[in-house]
């Protein structure tokens, strides 16, 4: 099984998140740092995000699944893929909901 090669993941000093990168062949991620903040003052990301990560190995799995190597577990996999997916645009829509996406209010 192939891991990434080296992973930092960084905090603030209120210990929030603030970004981090992941490396490993053919792979390098530098993960948002901060939050974007609110209406008028939103900024554009710095990083990616873990959903953006996750829609882009969905649509490779989905890649696979429309070729000669389709397979139950392909299938699997992007059915957990898509639950994940839902599950953290749920949490999205929820903070945005209560007006705090885009800070680390909790």
């Amino acid at each position: 099984m192939l891991h990434p090669s080296y992973n930092d993941n960084y905090v603030d000093e209120q210990g929030n998140p603030a970004g981090g990168i992941v490396t490993g062949k053919g792979l390098e991620i530098t993960w948002q740092n901060g939050p974007l903040g609110r209406g008028e003052n939103r900024q554009e990301p710095n990083g990616a995000f873990v959903e953006t990560v996750i829609d882009a190995v969905a649509q490779r799995i989905a890649f696979y699944q429309n070729s000669k190597f389709h397979c139950i577990e392909n299938a699997i996999a992007l059915g957990h893929l898509n639950a994940a997916l839902e599950v953290l645009n749920e949490r999205t829509k929820a903070r945005d909901d209560r007006d705090v996406e885009g800070t680390h209010t909790k």
